[in-house]
C-alpha cells in the first residue's frame, strides 16, 4: 500500500475543532491540497478561493443514526453497532465490548444462534456472517416488544431519501441484477439474482467483472425469507430503539461522547424512511452554511447524492460492504453537464465516489441509479466520472486510499501523506482534511484509459 508508516496516536483528533479553542468553527480544520505531487498548505475556510466558477461538489445527504446501543449476552455487558438493514429486515450488526473508558474494543461476532438482550425488551439473535472473509459484522434479526408510535415502512423498503427517485428497494418481489460493469443493483428487474448450490450466497447479485472484490463472500438475505417470529420488529421500531437508547459510534481515539448534532453535516437531510449512516460522512463536516454560501455566490455548483454507510470499525481495513445508494435525475444531469462543459466534478467523501461511480456507465455518463452497490473503487478499475475527491486522511492499509490512488495516482497519494504525516495533520472524522484536485497544464483533458 501507499502508505506504510504508522500514524502517531497524537495525530488523532480527539474532539471537534470548535472544542479546540473559543471562536472555532467547523471550517477552522487544515486542509492539505495536492495536485499530482505538488502539494499546498491552507486551512478548510479557504476552499472557495480554490475552486472555480462551474465546478461541481457532490455531497452525499446521508443523515448520521445513533446506531450503539447497549445490550446484554447473559450477564455480560456488550455493545452493539448497528449498520445496515437487509431487504428481509434483518440487520448487519457488530459486537463489540465496553472497555472500561467509555468505548468499546473489538470482539469476536457469533456464534450463530447467540442472543443479545436490548432496552425495551427487544432481542437481536445473530444468524450468520456477513462475509465468507470473517466474522465481525453478523446478519441478526430484532424481535421482542414493538415501540410505541413506529408503524410506517422499514427503511430502504420503499424509500430513496432523494426526491425524483421512486424507485422500490433493493430486493423487491421481481428481484434484483447488477447493472453489468457497474456493481449497482437495480429492483424490479425481471431477472432474478440465482440462489441455488454455487449461488453467492442468501440472495446476493452474482459479482460483476470489474465491479469490486466482494462479489459471492457477502451474505445479503432474500426479501422472501420469511420472519423467524411473529413479534419481529419493524424496520421503524428498530429506528425507534436507536432514538431512544442509541448514542453516536465512537472509537478510543476520542476524548469524550458528543451530541449527534455533532456527527451531522450541513448536508444531512432526514430520509423519508428513516433510513441513515451508521458512521457519519465526515469528509464534507468542514462545511459551514456560510462556506457553502460563498461558494455558490463564486459559481461552485452542488448536487446531492445519498449513500447510507455501515460501520467501519478502526481495527479492521476491509474492503466496503454492499452500501444502499440513490443518484437522482436532477444529480445526474448536473454532473453531466459539469463534464461536457470546464467544470471539474469533486467529490465531497469516498461515499460520494462510489455512489456516482456506480451510477456511471462506461461511457462516463452519469444515469439516475438506486438499490445497493457493492463496487470497490481500485487503481486497476478507474474512475470515469471524478476529476477530484475532498476526503479526510485514513489509516494505513484502508481500502480507501485505493480509491485515493484511482484519482490521483500512487505516486501522488504518497506524496501528500508524506507532507500530512510531515505538517502533523489530525486524522480520523474530526480531523483534518485532503484536497486532491488535477494537475494543471495548457492540454489538461479528461482521460478514460483506466475506466474499462
Amino acid at each position: 500500500m501507499t502508505v506504510a508508516v504508522r500514524v502517531p496516536e497524537e495525530l488523532s483528533a480527539r474532539v471537534p475543532v470548535e472544542q479546540r479553542g473559543p471562536g472555532l468553527d467547523r471550517d477552522a480544520v487544515r486542509l492539505l491540497v495536492s495536485r499530482g505531487t505538488e502539494v499546498s498548505h491552507h486551512v478548510f475556510a479557504e476552499l472557495p478561493r480554490l475552486l472555480r466558477a462551474g465546478d461541481l461538489l457532490v455531497v452525499n445527504t446521508s443523515p448520521t443514526l445513533a446506531a450503539a446501543v447497549d445490550g446484554w449476552i447473559g450477564h455480560a455487558r456488550v455493545v452493539v453497532h448497528f449498520s445496515t438493514r437487509g431487504d428481509d429486515g434483518r440487520w448487519a450488526v457488530e459486537l463489540r465490548d465496553p472497555d472500561g473508558k467509555g468505548t468499546t474494543r473489538a470482539r469476536a461476532g457469533g456464534p450463530a444462534g447467540v442472543e443479545v438482550r436490548l432496552p425495551e425488551g427487544v432481542r437481536l439473535v445473530l444468524e450468520e456472517p456477513l462475509s465468507g472473509r470473517g466474522e465481525r459484522l453478523w446478519w441478526g434479526r430484532v424481535s421482542g416488544e414493538e415501540q410505541a408510535g413506529t408503524g410506517g415502512p422499514g427503511i430502504g423498503v420503499a424509500g430513496t431519501g432523494v426526491p425524483g427517485i421512486g424507485v422500490a428497494g433493493p430486493g423487491g418481489p421481481s428481484g434484483r441484477v447488477s447493472e453489468p460493469g457497474t456493481g449497482v443493483v437495480r429492483p424490479g428487474t425481471p431477472e432474478a439474482a440465482a440462489s441455488g448450490p454455487g449461488a453467492p450466497g442468501p440472495g446476493v447479485p452474482r459479482p460483476v467483472a470489474g465491479a469490486g472484490a466482494l462479489g459471492p463472500e457477502v451474505s445479503r438475505p432474500r426479501v422472501s425469507e420469511p420472519a423467524t417470529s411473529g413479534s419481529s420488529v419493524s424496520g421503524a421500531g428498530v429506528l425507534a430503539l436507536l432514538r431512544e437508547h442509541g448514542r453516536p459510534i465512537r472509537y478510543s481515539y476520542t476524548e469524550r461522547d458528543q451530541p449527534l448534532s455533532v456527527y451531522q453535516t450541513v448536508f444531512s437531510l432526514p430520509a423519508e424512511d428513516g433510513a441513515g449512516s451508521a458512521e457519519m460522512p465526515s469528509a464534507a463536516r468542514p462545511f459551514t452554511a456560510r462556506l457553502v454560501a460563498e461558494l455558490v455566490s463564486r459559481g461552485v455548483q452542488f448536487a446531492p447524492i445519498t449513500l447510507h454507510t455501515g460501520v467501519a470499525s478502526a481495527e479492521a481495513h476491509e474492503p466496503p460492504y454492499p452500501e444502499r445508494f440513490a443518484v437522482s435525475e436532477v444529480s445526474a444531469r448536473l454532473i453531466n453537464a459539469a463534464r461536457a462543459g470546464d467544470g471539474r466534478v469533486i467529490a465531497v467523501g469516498t461515499t460520494a465516489v462510489r455512489a456516482v461511480e456506480s451510477a456511471a456507465g462506461a461511457d462516463g455518463v452519469v444515469r439516475a441509479r438506486a438499490g445497493w452497490t457493492d463496487l470497490v473503487v481500485t487503481p486497476e478499475r478507474g474512475v470515469r466520472v471524478v476529476d477530484g475527491l475532498l476526503t479526510g486522511l485514513h489509516e494505513p492499509e484502508a481500502s480507501h486510499l485505493l480509491m485515493l490512488e484511482a484519482v490521483a495516482g500512487r505516486a501522488a497519494v504518497g506524496r501528500s501523506y508524506e507532507e500530512a504525516l510531515r505538517g502533523l495533520y489530525l486524522w480520523h472524522e474530526f480531523g483534518d482534511v485532503h484536497l486532491i484536485l488535477p494537475e494543471e497544464g495548457p492540454h489538461a483533458a479528461r482521460c478514460f484509459s483506466n475506466c474499462g
